[in-house]
């Protein structure tokens, strides 16, 4: 039986490469693609893959909140995060939302290939390149989560504290979220209160330093 996959990443020369590799392997099926991480959500409920290779720095919705999304809707579907990013925060990030598998983008297609066998084996993959840091840093950051991002804002929050980060106005989030400018003002100030942080230079820090968006 061929591995159902979808692909997410908003560079098409990455698709198209990883497309041309995915399409040579006989136990694979590429069933669908997307640019960003409100699209690969929808997909995902959409066909029903068996896995999602995803980009974590994706406009309008990061790899992280899809892959959240994703496993609330369909817990049985793996989730392979390939990344440029080795950082602490974007790798713990990602597993901490559900991912069976982080790697890097520099890394060969045949890791790629074992990583999709041993998620499909309910297994745990990382990059070597990574894997020491999340020993190094597991008790600190993994264990420790009483002031992240994930248990101190809502979803929406989050959504619309990305959306802020990457330079979009009230009105933009308002239509891009599908809700009026008030009730997103209401939730910048929300997440402003809860984060203590009052301006939007401040902000933009904040959510890069909990990978919610990169430089």
């Amino acid at each position: 039986m061929k591995t159902r996959i979808i692909l997410a990443d908003d560079h098409q020369i990455i698709r198209d490469g990883l497309k041309a590799l995915i399409e040579q392997e006989k136990t694979f099926e590429l069933i669908g693609e997307a640019s960003d991480g409100r699209t690969t959500v929808q997909l995902t409920q959409k066909l029903n893959p068996d896995l999602v290779i995803m980009d974590i720095s994706m406009p309008g919705l990061n790899g992280m909140e899809a892959a959240i999304q994703i496993l609330e809707s369909n817990p049985g579907i793996k989730i392979i995060a390939l990344s440029v990013h080795a950082e602490k925060q974007f790798v713990a990030g990602m597993l901490r939302a559900g991912a069976s598998a982080y790697l890097l983008k520099d890394c060969a297609f045949r890791e790629l290939k074992e990583a999709v066998t041993l998620v499909m084996q309910n297994q745990i993959y990382l990059s070597p390149k990574i894997s020491g840091i999340i020993i190094k840093d597991y008790k600190e950051k993994l264990i420790k989560e009483n002031h992240s991002v994930f248990s101190v804002l809502t979803k929406r929050e989050r959504e619309v504290l990305q959306l802020l980060a990457e330079g979009k106005t009230i009105k933009q989030i308002a239509g891009n979220l599908f809700i009026s400018a008030k009730t997103v003002e209401t939730h910048k100030q929300n997440l402003m209160n809860k984060l203590s942080v009052y301006n939007l230079p401040d902000l933009v820090k904040y959510a890069i330093n909990q990978g919610i968006v990169s430089l």
